[in-house]
C-alpha cells in the first residue's frame, strides 16, 4: 500500500480544499467512505492550552479552560480533620478560670496537653501558658481561626493534631512526601517574630501515641526536643510571620521506619513573650505531595460526624423541675430505678461510633448541680456525679452515688448550667 500525500504549493495562505462534484465539504477515511459534513469557513490551527485543560466551544470558537475539580480532588485529600477549626463542641473559650470549661475530672482545660477545639490540643511549656478561642477573626469570607492568647509570658506554645492509623489517614502518606499548610497572623512581630511548623513521625504502637511529643522545649530559637519514637521529618524553620493573613507550608517525606501516626504542630519558638500576644491559625490541611493545593473545604455536618469519632458532646440546655411547661428544656439524658434503693441509670445511643471505648469528662461549671427529676419530681436528686460503662456505639450511663428511688420511676437528668455537658472521649 502507497501513501498518498497531498500539501499545497508553498506559501502563505495556501489552504487544501477536499469538495464533491456538487461542491460539498467530503472527508474519506475508509474504502467504505467517511463524511464530514457541515463544515464551513476556515479550519485553522488551534493555540495550545495549559496542561491538563479542557477543549471548549460556544459553537463558533474553540477554547482552552481549566478542567473542573474532579470528585478524587475533592475526596480524602485533607487528612486532617476540623482544619477550618469551625467545630468547638466543649465550647469557644479555654483558660484557667473556674467558669463553664472546668472539669470535675482534671484541673483547667488550657493546659499543656488538653484537647481544645475538636480534634486540636495544646503543647505548651507549662501549664495555663496560652488560653485558647474560637476567634470570629478570620480570613475574608471565612468564618474561624483558633487563636493562641498569651496567659504567661517567656514560653513557648503551640497547637498540634494527630492523624489516626486506623482509620486509613495516614494511608498514602507513610512512605511519601507530604505538605502541610496552614493561614497564619500574628497580634505583632515584635514579640512572636519566630513561629515554626512541624510534621513529625510516630513510630510506637499505632494509635497508641503519646500526645506530648514534647521532651524539652530547648531555648529560644532552638528547635524542641522530641520523645522516643517521635521524629521531625522535616527541618523546622522560622516562617517569619506578619500581622497580615497569608499562607504558609512544610514539607517532608514521612521516611521513618514503622511510622504508625502523623502528628502536625505550630508553635512559637521564642522565649520572650508578653501576656496578650496571640496568634491566630487556620485553614490547616495535610496531603500527600511536595506542594500545598487549595483548602478543601468541608460542611459543618460533615467535619462534626468526623469529630465525633473522637469526641462527643451531649449538652444539656436547661434546669427541668417537671411538669409539661418544661418540655421545651434538653435533658442530658433520661434515667430510671430499676428497683426500689437502687442506682438509677439509663442507656445513650452515640451520634457516632466511637474509634474506641470512650471516658467520660463531665464539663461543669464551679456552680454546676445535675438534677434528677424522675416521674414529675417524686423522686428528684441534685448535685449528682455521673459515670458509665459500654463501647463504641452506646453506654450505660448512671448515678456514682447511692440515691435511693422508686422502682419504675424516671426522668431527665439537667443541669442549671446551660454549658454544661458530658463528654464522651476516644482522643488520641
Amino acid at each position: 500500500m502507497v501513501d498518498l500525500v497531498i500539501r499545497p504549493t508553498v506559501g502563505p495562505g495556501n489552504k487544501i480544499i477536499i469538495q464533491d462534484q456538487a461542491g460539498q465539504p467530503v472527508l474519506t477515511t475508509a474504502d467504505s467512505g467517511g463524511t464530514l459534513n457541515n463544515i464551513t469557513g476556515t479550519l485553522s490551527e488551534i493555540t495550545p492550552g495549559t496542561s491538563g485543560n479542557l477543549l471548549t466551544s460556544d459553537g463558533t470558537n474553540w477554547a482552552s479552560a481549566a478542567a473542573p475539580l474532579s470528585v478524587d480532588t475533592l475526596s480524602f485529600r485533607n487528612r486532617l480533620i476540623n482544619g477550618d477549626m469551625q467545630v468547638a463542641q466543649r465550647g469557644p473559650l479555654f483558660d484557667s478560670s473556674d467558669g463553664n470549661n472546668v472539669s470535675v475530672d482534671y484541673t483547667f482545660e488550657n493546659d499543656n496537653d488538653m484537647y481544645t477545639l475538636d480534634m486540636w490540643y495544646i503543647l505548651s511549656d507549662g501549664d495555663n501558658v496560652i488560653d485558647v478561642i474560637q476567634s470570629s477573626e478570620a480570613p475574608t469570607n471565612q468564618k474561624y481561626s483558633l487563636g493562641m492568647d498569651v496567659e504567661t509570658a517567656h514560653k513557648k506554645f503551640g497547637i498540634a493534631q494527630i492523624i489516626e492509623n486506623a482509620d486509613s489517614r495516614c494511608v498514602g502518606l507513610i512512605g511519601n512526601t507530604v505538605t502541610f499548610s496552614f493561614k497564619a497572623k500574628v497580634s505583632a512581630t515584635t514579640k512572636l517574630d519566630n513561629v515554626k511548623a512541624a510534621i513529625i513521625s510516630w513510630s510506637g504502637t499505632a494509635d497508641s501515641v503519646t500526645s506530648d511529643v514534647i521532651s524539652a522545649w530547648g531555648a529560644e530559637g532552638t528547635n524542641p526536643t522530641l520523645i522516643a519514637n517521635a521524629t521531625f521529618e522535616n527541618t523546622p524553620v522560622n516562617l517569619n510571620l506578619t500581622t497580615s493573613w497569608a499562607t504558609y507550608s512544610v514539607s517532608g517525606a514521612i521516611d521513618t521506619a514503622s511510622t504508625s501516626n502523623i502528628i502536625v504542630l505550630i508553635w512559637s519558638d521564642v522565649t520572650d513573650t508578653t501576656v496578650g500576644d496571640f496568634i491566630l491559625v487556620t485553614d490547616c490541611q495535610l496531603e500527600a505531595g511536595a506542594s500545598a493545593t487549595s483548602y478543601e473545604r468541608k460542611g459543618y455536618a460533615d467535619v462534626l460526624q468526623s469529630c465525633c469519632r473522637y469526641f462527643q458532646a451531649i449538652v444539656g440546655r436547661g434546669w427541668i423541675t417537671g411538669g409539661a411547661s418544661n418540655r421545651n428544656k434538653e435533658p442530658i439524658c433520661t434515667l430510671s430505678f430499676r428497683s426500689n434503693g437502687w442506682i438509677a441509670d439509663g442507656y445513650v445511643r452515640y451520634l457516632q461510633t466511637m474509634r474506641a471505648t470512650p471516658s467520660i469528662k463531665q464539663h461543669l461549671g464551679g456552680n454546676t448541680m445535675l438534677q434528677l427529676n424522675a416521674s414529675g419530681g417524686a423522686d428528684e436528686f441534685e448535685d449528682l456525679k455521673m459515670n458509665y460503662t459500654g463501647g463504641v456505639d452506646g453506654c450505660w450511663v448512671y448515678c456514682n452515688v447511692w440515691i435511693t428511688g422508686t422502682s419504675g420511676h424516671s426522668g431527665p437528668v439537667t443541669s442549671n448550667d446551660s454549658s454544661a455537658f458530658f463528654g464522651f472521649t476516644a482522643e488520641l
